[in-house]
């Protein structure tokens, strides 16, 4: 099911813009491409996409203006100049950056008259147009309503709140979980295949274990909250216990303990911070380090 056709422009047409224009496309959205190579445009334009020779040219053509280049330097390297042409418009920048870069170009949106959204793709280029992949969205919750219905094209759409950084620090937060997942499943699948286990088939085994882990991070979540830790499943002292289990049984097979070795070194952290006889959650407490003393 279509919503209504709306108009678009898309700046930047790298593998990750190229995907957003082709959703948009494929949910009937009038879309105006540009790109500073325009060669890049051509498939786009084959699919229906109307090719702009300038980005003043692609402002002009629709009130919502979704851009997605290399950098914050670049995405002023092509908006600086077409700046007056922005009031009235809305900017929804799906570069990435620090959530202060975020600040600065909401800022910088406001001063030329835009309503600016700033976003995150959590996604790769072949994940953008399906339901179930989100996009992070962080400005006036007014300029999201007004263009939910177009920005569902691409991706399930999640207004994080009004400050405009917080979609590029949930991003930096999200990708730092799945770096630690991934290099943590990698590590259980060097450690198992030491034995012949094969990837796929410690694999689901992993998923469903991840399912358990989901529970107890539902669980710690409040805990983190209250600040208040019980140890009413498993204390800091028996998870140090365990993962010494873990490092032995990797080092008597040759795989590198890194990763878990730096896992233990902040559980002990935790411990001589006067957490041992409390849940893993109290591991926070050193996490957050200078801001855990203000």
């Amino acid at each position: 099911m279509r919503t209504e056709r709306a108009t678009v422009t898309v700046l930047g047409l790298g593998s990750m813009g190229a995907a957003l224009a082709d959703a948009l496309l494929a949910a009937g959205h009038a879309t105006t491409v540009w790109n500073r190579s325009a060669h890049r445009a051509a498939a786009l334009a084959e699919r229906g996409a109307v090719p702009a020779a300038t980005p003043a040219e692609a402002v002009a053509a629709s009130p919502l203006v979704i851009v997605c280049v290399l950098d914050h330097a670049a995405l002023h390297a092509v908006l600086d100049p077409v700046a007056g042409s922005l009031a009235g418009r809305t900017l929804v920048n799906l570069t990435s950056g620090s959530p202060e870069q975020a600040a600065e170009a909401a800022a910088w949106a406001r001063s030329h008259g835009a309503g600016y959204l700033d976003g995150a793709v959590m996604t790769t280029p072949p994940g953008v147009g399906n339901p179930e992949m989100m996009f992070l969205y962080s400005g006036p919750r007014e300029v999201f309503d007004a263009h939910r219905p177009v920005l569902a094209a691409l991706g399930d759409p999640l207004h994080l709140g009004t400050d405009p950084g917080l979609a590029s620090l949930y991003d930096a937060a999200l990708l730092g979980l799945m770096w630690a997942t991934m290099t943590g499943w990698l590590h259980g699948t060097a450690l198992v295949g030491a034995e012949g286990a094969q990837a796929t088939a410690f694999t689901p085994v992993a998923i469903r274990w991840l399912g358990a882990v989901n529970g107890f991070l539902t669980t710690y979540a409040s805990q983190v909250d209250a600040g208040r830790y019980p140890g009413d499943d498993a204390t800091v002292d028996v998870q140090i216990a365990a993962i010494d289990h873990l490092i032995h049984a990797a080092a008597a097979r040759g795989i590198d303990n890194a990763l878990p070795e730096l896992l233990k070194a902040t559980m002990v952290r935790a411990r001589e911070a006067g957490h041992g006889s409390g849940s893993y959650a109290s591991v926070v407490e050193v996490l957050k380090g200078e801001a855990a003393g203000r």
